[in-house]
């Protein structure tokens, strides 16, 4: 086992403990992440829903369906990325996650990406991209709606030249069928860069 995956292991074993906020009192399992950490390609979703939270894997319903044909698209399957979410516990009736939760599984993402150090983040969805457009200090405002497609450039801190792209999450495709080609053309842009 590679030091990235024992470290991601101790992180998640950790995480499993975790009783920072209150979701951790109706979660089944937390949501930690899967994939391959040594990567440097980091997609995050905004929080697990029912079928995450059942199995403990993020991404594995009707949207983790789509996810894996937006992978499949550019080439790639998920043992060539690393998928999480911002926060790791399902929300009560999938509501969207709230600050004080998202402030809570900080800690754990930000090791996630300190472990990582990836050279590209998928931002799946509008929490992500917010999280990642304020945490990389871009001075961006707009919606997913508008940004989706966009690479954004940072250099600074623990990184060098990472690169977020705001990706609509999957879900869309799944309430939108006809949406999936241009789910398809974002997923183009992220595997490109």
């Amino acid at each position: 086992m590679d030091k990235k995956t024992l470290e991601i292991e101790n992180l998640t074993a950790e995480a499993k403990e975790c009783r920072k906020c209150g979701l951790s009192k109706f979660r089944n399992n937390v949501v930690f992440g899967k994939g391959n950490p040594s990567s440097g390609i980091l997609l995050v979703g905004e929080a697990p829903g029912y079928n995450e939270d059942m199995r403990g894997i993020p991404f594995c319903g009707k949207a983790g369906d789509v996810l894996d044909i937006l992978l499949s698209s550019v080439g790639m399957k998920r043992e060539d990325v690393y998928i999480t979410n911002i926060i790791k516990c399902r929300p009560p009736q999938n509501r969207d996650p709230e600050p004080v939760e998202i402030e809570s599984c900080r800690e754990y993402l930000e090791k996630q990406i300190d472990i990582i150090k990836p050279r590209a983040i998928g931002c799946l969805g509008r929490h992500s991209l917010r999280y990642f457009l304020d945490r990389f200090s871009f001075n961006v405002r707009g919606s997913i709606t508008t940004l989706h497609g966009k690479v954004f450039e940072h250099s600074g801190d623990i990184f060098s030249r990472t690169k977020v792209v705001a990706l609509y999450h999957p879900a869309v495709a799944v309430y939108d069928p006809g949406k999936i080609d241009v789910l398809k053309n974002d997923f183009r842009i992220f595997a490109g860069i």
